[in-house]
């Protein structure tokens, strides 16, 4: 059966008006950005941090070199002894010229951060020079100042002098000053000059606390404590270095020997950081002075003096 096809027609669709509605236009306001103010780094830390990356790439090259300890020459002939004292001013048997010169270095480092400050040294006429490596493993003061003991007795014995000078650097200067106040040292030692040696501890470096030895280096430590302690007739001459731009000696005053019983003076080191300390020639000039003058007499008043190095 077929279906009818039936015609489709295309109904009109009515067109409904659409009301247009007002939207209301919200007023947009600019949120002030706050503007924080970011400080300006003075140009000299901008210098010396750069110097203290120049050195600390520089060192990192000679590290190897100090990794061993230097070997020492031959027990020189004892001199005859001198038939009338008063002709040189010298005690019997005491050997003429400049003492030698212990060169001690800080913390995770060895004897090759001198080698420009010997060299100075021998340069300008100091002719026994003993640069000392103590162990990297060191976790007690105490310990390495007597170790430093033991030395200075084998440096006398051989070179034929009463008395040694001694540069410190950072730590090195702390175990230093330890085995003079401390251990009786100053009998042995004419001068302890310190670069950037915490005397009166240091905050930085929270992260290492875990070694023995940071720790006591920080302020409040015991060895720090029995530094306090009187030193009633020392005789030996502090000189201490300190730098207003030593990130590794926090504050860095600490730096500073202040102490009532001690002969001591504190100089400012302007313009350079810790690294840069045993390298800088102005530095060494001033070390070179320091180990040059005269010995304080016994008793001394402990006064402290200051000065300023460029």
């Amino acid at each position: 059966m077929k279906t009818p096809s039936l015609p489709i027609r295309s109904l009109p669709i009515p067109s409904l008006p659409i009301p247009s509605l007002p939207i209301p236009s919200l007023p947009i306001r600019r949120l002030p950005i706050p503007s924080l103010p970011i400080p300006a780094v003075p140009t000299a830390l901008l210098r010396a941090t750069a110097l203290e990356l120049a050195v600390l790439a520089g060192h990192a090259l000679l590290y190897p070199t100090g990794i061993a300890d230097e070997r020492h020459p031959e027990p020189a002939p004892a001199p005859p002894p001198t038939p009338d004292p008063r002709a040189t001013g010298r005690l019997p048997g005491e050997v003429a010229g400049r003492p030698p010169v212990v060169l001690l270095h800080g913390f995770i480092d060895n004897r090759s951060v001198f080698v420009l400050l010997r060299r100075s040294l021998a340069r300008h006429g100091w002719h026994h020079l003993e640069s000392l490596n103590h162990s990297p493993l060191t976790s007690d003061i105490r310990t390495a100042a007597e170790l430093l003991g033991r030395h200075i007795e084998e440096i006398c014995a051989r070179t034929g002098h009463e008395r040694v000078d001694i540069v410190g650097h950072s730590l090195g200067g702390l175990i230093a000053r330890y085995y003079v106040q401390r251990l009786g040292g100053d009998h042995r030692v004419r001068t302890l000059v310190t670069l950037g040696t915490p005397h009166a501890g240091t905050a930085v470096a929270p992260l290492a606390g875990a070694l023995p030895i940071v720790r006591q280096m920080r302020g409040g430590s015991a060895p720090i404590e029995e530094l306090r302690l009187p030193a009633p007739g020392c005789r030996t001459r502090f000189v201490s270095f300190w730098s207003e731009l030593d990130r590794v000696i926090v504050p860095p005053e600490a730096a500073c020997v202040d102490h009532p019983d001690l002969d001591a003076v504190n100089v400012r080191v302007t313009g350079i950081g810790h690294l840069a300390l045993p390298v800088h020639p102005a530095v060494a000039a001033a070390v070179r002075q320091a180990l040059d003058t005269a010995e304080p007499a016994h008793g001394s008043s402990g006064a402290a003096g200051s000065a300023s190095v460029a």
